[in-house]
């Protein structure tokens, strides 16, 4: 794969993550339930810590993370709705909003995994994500389910 591509590439994928860390952290201060701040706060350190990783692997490949995207100014459609759940304070609207981020970020990482020709140190890495984010996807959706 082409430098630029995977730069691009890996770009896109620190911005969806850096979008559910804000949003995990957003729900995190904003819902009651200690349960519910505990998950989020673990996924919210979770995708800083893929943030981190992806960083150091576009290092090792000489490649620039995109450091004029800013969070605050490019969240992600996934997590928009977030802020209108947290204001009724409805756990299950919080977590069906979660939810929505957690589908985008899957379908971000199968779009990564498809490409050719990926570094494998960099796949490796990539991979281990995915899985960690499919994981927080089926227990956010569980939450959500058992919240109805």
């Amino acid at each position: 794969m082409e430098a630029k591509a995977t730069q691009a590439l890996l770009n896109e994928l620190v911005e969806t993550l850096k979008d559910g860390q804000k949003g995990y952290s957003d729900a995190m201060t904003d819902v009651e339930d200690t349960k519910l701040k505990d998950t989020f706060k673990k996924y919210a350190a979770q995708r800083a810590s893929y943030v981190t990783e992806i960083e150091d692997q576009m290092f090792k490949l000489d490649l620039k993370p995109d450091e004029s995207a800013s969070v605050t100014g490019t969240v992600h459609r996934a997590w928009i709705n977030l802020k209108s759940a947290l204001t009724s304070k409805d756990n299950h609207a919080v977590l069906a909003e979660c939810e929505r981020g957690e589908d985008y970020a899957k379908k971000a990482y199968e779009t990564a995994l498809k490409a050719q020709d990926l570094p494998s140190a960099l796949h490796t890495v990539l991979t281990k994500q995915a899985a960690g984010v499919k994981q927080a996807h089926d227990e956010i959706k569980a939450l959500r389910d058992a919240t109805k």
